[in-house]
């Protein structure tokens, strides 16, 4: 199954961001492509959705599975394949704009052209956004297609990680694969060695592994977990106080839960009700 649409490449770029093309490739044992150096001049992002294909970097070949995908900036080499044995369901995108350049490089994603997307959903549903909006309308909506792109960017940017080599990859697969567990279980007491020991390895090598993954530590990723549900609470539970939401969210300090909120939020959990109408 293909599904493609090429766009037009607007002379005097107004946008950010705006597509090129964008497709979605399944079930194509065959799909092979290779650009020499210079050919392409704008961004390419391959995203892997199932199955498996294969990408080439100076002179190495790389596997890419689910949740993977390759980001290749402006006239780079590209060569990269579906498996034929498990061929990918692949989404692309190619894109340019005003200022992209500097903007990926300030963000460092020109360090790395393969990376891992954590929340693949969040990526596909943007992706099919585009895609469907490219198929129905092509250029008709112009602003809205940048939009459109500027999410989908915007969702890599955010959930992005860059695979290495050799084992730190298949570590890094398993700390995306326990971040589920982790935001489940966030209003437990967080002991950390007991995490470690989920993946067999030494606090130390944990926080450091966690951090080159998600880029923050372990306690930081459970207070946004814990903080996210507490203002959920907050608006949906109105009749529970704001010390037992705390509890609940694993802060039995409710003075220790509004410092923790207002680093965050800026605000107080009371003065969070109040802003969309619930009083405490």
């Amino acid at each position: 199954m293909q599904r493609q649409i090429h766009l037009l490449t607007l002379p005097d770029m107004p946008f950010f961001c705006f597509p090129e093309s964008v497709g979605h490739y399944r079930q194509e044992p065959e799909h092979s492509v290779f650009r020499e150096a210079g050919v392409l001049n704008n961004f390419n992002i391959h995203y892997v959705a199932a199955g498996k294909g294969y990408v080439e970097i100076d002179g190495e070949t790389h596997e890419l599975g689910p949740g993977e995908a390759v980001l290749y900036f402006p006239m780079q080499r590209q060569r990269y394949y579906s498996s034929k044995e498990e061929p990918w369901d692949v989404r692309w995108i190619h894109f340019y704009g005003t200022g992209l350049q500097e903007y990926l490089i300030g963000r460092g994603f020109h360090e790395s052209p393969l990376w891992t997307v954590r929340n693949r959903q969040a990526f596909e549903q943007a992706h099919e956004a585009l895609l469907h909006e490219a198929e129905t309308y092509r250029m008709l909506h112009s602003s809205h297609l940048s939009t459109l792109t500027y999410a989908l960017l915007t969702e890599f940017i955010a959930h992005a990680a860059a695979l290495t080599r050799g084992n730190s990859k298949t570590s890094g697969n398993r700390i995306l694969e326990l971040l589920p567990v982790m935001q489940q279980e966030a209003a437990q007491p967080f002991i950390l060695e007991e995490w470690a020991g989920r993946l067999g390895v030494s606090s130390y090598y944990f926080c450091k592994l966690f951090r080159s993954v998600t880029e923050m530590t372990p306690m930081e990723f459970v207070t946004r977990c814990r903080l996210q549900m507490a203002k959920q609470w907050l608006l949906e539970r109105k009749e529970t106080t704001i010390g037992q939401i705390a509890k609940d969210a694993g802060y039995p300090s409710v003075s220790y839960f509004n410092k923790r909120f207002m680093e965050h939020e800026g605000m107080t959990p009371t003065a969070y009700r109040r802003l969309y109408g619930v009083l405490s």
